[in-house]
C-alpha cells in the first residue's frame, strides 16, 4: 500500500502524507466533495479534481496489486515461479505488461509450438539458433518420428516423420517462444505506437452517396500515425468501421525490397521464401540479436521471424494497439462529456421567476406548461399556431391569458422541432402583452424570451419519478414543465434526467459505458454539492446527490419533510429515521435552510464548526446575525486567533469566506442571448453575417454554437481566438453567450462554418470532425495534418533499424 501511495503521490505531484490521509478518509466512507470542503486540514488543500484523480488512480492500482497477487499465484502452482519473474510481475506498471508477462504461462489449448516441444524438437531449435552454421535438413535427421499409423491419423496426432515438418515444427516452436517474450512485445507495441499509421478506406461495395455512408467522406482515403491521431478522430473511424462502411488497419512502415532466396538453401526452404521483409521483422531480429550472415540456418531462422510476425504478432499487436487508441479517444471523450456536464449543470440560474415554457412541436402543437417562483407546475395548455391549424391569433390569444394570470416574466422555449417558429411566436406575444399593458394604462410588462436546450426533457417526462412529481399531467406537458424549470435552476432540474441524456457529449454512444456513468455521476455530485441545497424544497433526485445521501435516505428525508412540514435546523436530520451520525457528518454542510432557527444553517459552514462561530460571537460582541455579510469586520480578525487542534486555520479562513457571502451561488448571473430577427433557418444565414449565439457543446476542436436555426453551426478551434488555442475550452464553455460571424454555408450537408474572430474571417475558413454525430460530419481537410511520406521516413529516423533491417533482409 505503500507503494501505491508513493505512485499516486508522484502522479499527481503532492506529498504522500497528503495521499495517504486522504485514502485514510475516503476508506472510512468520506466522499471526495466532504473531503475537498471540509477536511482541507487533513490532506492539506487536496481539492476536488486531485482527490478524484487519486480515487480513480487508487482503484485501478488495487486492482493491479490484486491481479499481480493472483498472476504470481497461479504462475507457482505450476512450480514456475523464479525470484526474477517475482520481481518483473511486481515492477509491471500497467495491467497490460502483467498479461504479456503471464502469457506463456497462461493454460490454453495445445498450439503448434507446445506439439513440437512435446514431441522433443526444442533442443533442435535451441542448437540451430544457437549456432545458424548447422545445415537444418542434416540436424533435422535425429529427429524425424516413425509415421503415423491410420489412428494416430484420425486422433489428430503431429506428424514429425518428414525433414520438412521438423522444420516446420522448429518455426512454430521458435515464433511461438517469441511471440511470448513480454520485452519483445512490448518493444514492437511501443515502436508501431510512434511509427505505425491508423489508416482507413471506404468498404467495398458501399455506395459513397449514400446519406449515411456519406458522413464518413473524410475517411475514405485516411491515414495519420496512430500514436497522434485526436481522440474525435479515433472514435469516428472506429464507428464507420463498426457500421461497415470504413476499412481500418494499422499500416506498417515497409521497405517493399524483394528478397531473392539463397541458391544453396535446400529446397523446402526456397520454396516458401519471404518475397519481401518488413521492418517489423526487422526490428524483431534487432531483439533476437541475430542477424543474416550466409549461414546454413540463417534462411530458416529468418523464415521463423517472418512467421513470428505475419503469424504470431501483426494481428494482436494491431488489436492492442487498437485497444490502447480506442482506450486514450475514451479518455478524452468523457472527459469532454464531463467538462461539457459540469458547465451546463452550472449555468447562470433564472431564479424565483414564474416562467413559461414552451415544448415546440408542428401537427401535435405547442404544449405549454407555466411554473410559479418555487417550480410548482400552475396551469397546462396546448396550442397549435403551426401547420395544419395555423392559429397563430388563437395561439397568442391563450399564451395572453396565461401570461396575464400568473405573471409571466420568462418565457422558456426548447429547442426541437420548429423551435425558431415558437420562437417567433413568442415575440409576438412579448409584443401584444406590451400593447395591452399601454392600452390599459398600466406599467410596461418585462417579458423575456429564451431558447433552451430541452435534451432528455422527453426522458424525464416518461420516468417514474416525474409520474410521481406530476401524476395527473399528461406525458407530452410533463415535458414543457421541465424546460421551464430549468430556465430557473439547471442544476435542480438537470439532476432528475440521467446524464448521458443530456447530450452534450462527443460520441457518447460509443465510449465504455460504465465508465461515462461513473464520471458522469462524479461531475454531478461535485456540482450539486458545491451549489449547495435547499433542504425543504430539494426533489429526491437532487438530495440523492448531496454527499453522504443515498436515494434511499434522500426518500426518507421527503417523507419526514411531508409529515412534518418544513426542517426547522440542520439537527432535526437526526429525527428521519436511517440518517445517522456518519450521514449527518457528510451531508449536513451542503444543505442549507433558509428562515431557519439558525441563521448558520443556510451557509456553508459545517455544524460541526459552530464552536469556532460561537468563539467569534464572544470575540466581536455581535449575534451570528451581525456578523454574516459585515466583510469589513471580518477582515479585521485574525484567523490564528481561532484556530485550535481540530479546526486550524485554513478552516477559519473558509468559514470566514462563508460568512463575508452567507449561502452565496458560485453560479453566474443570468444572461439572455437575442437572435437576429429574420434568420429561422439554415438558407437564411449569409457568409459575413455576425450573430450572438449560446455555445450548446466544447469538443477539443471546437464549439458548437446555437443560433437558432435548428442546426448548430461550429467555431473550429482555430477560428476561437486571435492566438494559438489546444482546446476550445480555454476559451468558451457549455452555456457561454458570443458573438460569431458566418463563414461558410453548405445548406446540403448541414454544415454552419463559424468564426469568432470578427471581421477576419478566411475564406473556406472551417473545421472540425463529427463524423457520424447529427449535427456537423466529419473533418475539413485543412484541420488534417499534412500526411507526406512518413513511410520513407521512418526507416531513416532509426540507423539501428536501418541497420538490423539491411542485415535481415540479405
Amino acid at each position: 500500500m505503500q507503494k501505491i501511495i508513493a505512485q499516486i503521490a508522484q502522479e499527481i505531484r503532492v506529498r504522500p502524507a497528503q495521499v495517504e490521509a486522504a485514502v485514510a478518509l475516503l476508506d472510512e466512507g468520506a466522499t471526495v466533495p466532504f473531503i475537498a470542503r471540509y477536511r482541507k486540514e487533513v490532506t492539506d488543500g487536496l481539492d476536488d479534481i486531485q482527490l478524484r484523480e487519486l480515487e480513480t488512480r487508487l482503484s485501478y492500482l488495487r486492482e493491479l496489486r490484486d491481479r499481480k497477487e493472483a498472476v504470481c499465484k497461479a504462475i507457482d502452482e505450476q512450480g514456475k515461479l523464479t525470484p526474477a519473474l517475482t520481481v518483473a510481475i511486481h515492477n509491471a506498471a500497467t495491467k497490460q505488461e502483467v498479461e504479456d508477462i503471464y502469457l506463456p504461462f497462461k493454460l490454453k489449448r495445445r498450439t503448434k509450438g507446445q506439439l513440437a516441444k512435446e514431441a522433443g524438437l526444442e533442443p533442435l531449435a535451441d542448437a540451430l539458433f544457437a549456432n545458424p552454421t548447422l545445415v537444418p535438413a542434416d540436424a533435422a535427421l535425429a529427429y524425424l518420428k516413425p509415421p503415423l499409423t491410420p489412428e494416430q491419423i484420425a486422433d489428430k496426432q503431429p506428424d514429425f516423420s518428414t525433414v520438412f515438418a521438423v522444420l516446420d515444427g522448429v518455426r512454430d516452436l521458435l515464433s511461438e517462444r517469441w511471440a511470448e517474450d513480454p520485452v519483445l512485445v512490448q518493444d514492437l507495441r511501443a515502436w508501431l505506437w510512434n511509427e505505425g499509421l491508423l489508416q482507413s478506406k471506404l468498404a467495398e461495395g458501399k455506395d459513397e452517396n449514400n446519406a449515411d455512408v456519406s458522413k464518413f467522406r473524410d475517411y475514405f482515403d485516411y491515414d495519420e500515425p496512430i500514436g497522434r491521431v485526436p481522440s474525435h478522430r479515433a472514435l469516428a473511424v472506429f464507428r464507420g468501421r463498426a457500421l461497415d462502411i470504413l476499412d481500418a488497419k494499422l499500416v506498417l512502415p515497409e521497405s517493399n525490397v524483394p528478397v531473392a532466396p539463397v541458391s544453396s538453401a535446400p529446397a523446402a526452404i526456397k520454396k516458401v521464401a519471404t518475397p519481401a521483409v518488413s521492418l517489423a521483422e526487422g526490428r524483431i531480429a534487432l531483439k533476437l540479436g541475430w542477424s543474416h550472415q550466409g549461414r546454413a540456418a540463417d534462411d530458416l531462422i529468418r523464415k521463423c521471424v517472418g512467421w513470428t510476425w505475419k503469424v504470431k504478432l501483426s494481428l494482436s499487436t494491431e488489436r492492442d494497439l487498437f485497444a490502447k487508441l480506442r482506450e486514450d479517444a475514451e479518455k478524452v471523450a468523457i472527459k469532454v462529456f464531463a467538462d461539457n456536464l459540469r458547465d451546463l449543470l452550472l449555468a447562470a440560474p433564472a431564479g424565483p421567476r414564474v416562467v413559461m415554457g414552451l415544448d415546440p412541436g408542428i401537427r401535435t402543437g405547442v404544449k405549454v406548461a407555466v411554473v410559479d417562483a418555487t417550480g410548482k407546475l400552475v396551469e397546462t395548455a396546448t396550442v397549435f399556431p403551426h401547420e395544419p391549424r395555423k392559429d397563430w391569433e388563437g395561439s397568442l390569444h391563450t399564451l395572453g391569458k396565461l401570461c396575464a394570470k400568473h405573471g409571466v416574466n420568462l418565457i422558456a422555449i426548447g429547442n426541437g422541432t420548429a423551435s425558431r417558429e415558437t420562437d417567433k411566436l413568442a415575440a409576438d406575444l412579448i409584443k401584444l402583452l406590451a400593447k395591452m399593458a399601454a392600452q390599459a394604462g398600466a406599467p410596461e410588462i418585462k417579458v423575456e424570451k429564451v431558447v433552451v436546450s430541452e435534451a432528455g426533457a422527453s426522458v424525464y417526462s416518461a420516468s417514474e419519478f416525474a409520474s410521481q412529481e406530476m401524476p395527473d399531467v399528461d406525458v407530452s406537458l410533463r415535458g414543457a414543465a421541465s424546460i421551464a424549470r430549468r430556465l430557473q435552476d439547471p442544476l435542480a432540474e438537470l439532476v432528475k434526467i440521467d446524464p448521458k441524456s443530456i447530450g452534450v457529449g462527443q460520441y457518447q454512444h460509443d465510449v465504455n459505458q460504465s465508465e461515462l456513468a461513473k464520471t458522469l455521476d462524479a461531475v454531478v455530485e461535485d456540482c450539486v454539492n458545491s451549489v449547495g441545497v435547499d433542504l425543504n424544497t430539494a426533489s429526491v433526485p437532487l438530495l440523492s446527490r448531496v454527499s453522504g445521501l443515498s436515494g434511499t435516505v434522500a426518500k426518507a428525508v421527503v417523507r419526514w419533510r411531508e409529515a412534518n412540514g418544513a426542517f426547522g435546523s440542520r439537527q432535526d436530520l437526526m429525527k428521519v429515521t436511517g440518517l445517522g451520525a456518519k450521514t449527518f457528518e457528510q451531508s449536513a454542510g451542503f444543505l442549507r435552510i433558509r428562515g431557519g432557527s439558525n441563521p448558520l444553517d443556510m451557509t456553508g459552514v459545517h455544524p460541526e464548526t459552530y464552536p469556532v462561530i460561537e468563539q467569534i460571537i464572544a470575540k466581536t460582541g455581535k449575534p451570528v446575525a451581525e456578523i454574516m455579510g459585515r466583510a469589513d469586520m471580518l477582515k479585521t480578525l485574525r484567523p490564528e486567533l481561532f484556530a485550535n487542534e481540530q479546526f486550524g486555520v485554513i478552516t477559519v479562513k473558509d468559514i470566514f469566506t462563508e460568512l463575508e457571502k452567507p449561502g452565496r451561488d458560485p453560479r453566474p448571473d443570468f444572461k439572455v442571448a437575442r437572435f437576429n430577427d429574420g434568420v429561422e433557418d439554415i438558407a437564411d444565414l449569409k457568409e459575413g453575417m455576425i450573430l450572438e449565439g449560446t455555445v450548446s457543446n466544447v469538443a477539443q476542436f471546437g464549439a458548437f454554437i446555437d443560433l437558432g436555426v435548428h442546426q448548430d453551426g461550429l467555431v473550429h478551434v482555430s477560428q476561437l481566438a486571435h492566438k494559438f488555442v489546444n482546446d476550445a475550452r480555454e476559451v468558451v464553455k457549455t452555456g457561454d453567450i458570443v458573438k460569431v460571424q458566418v463563414v461558410e454555408v453548405d445548406v446540403a450537408r448541414k454544415r454552419i462554418a463559424l468564426t469568432m474572430k470578427i471581421g477576419a474571417a478566411p475564406a473556406g475558413a472551417r473545421g472540425g470532425d463529427r463524423a457520424g454525430d447529427n449535427r456537423y460530419q466529419g473533418p475539413a481537410r485543412g484541420e488534417r495534418q499534412h500526411q507526406g511520406s512518413r513511410q520513407d521516413t521512418s526507416l531513416a529516423g532509426n540507423s539501428a533499424m536501418a541497420s538490423a533491417f539491411a542485415k535481415l533482409k540479405r
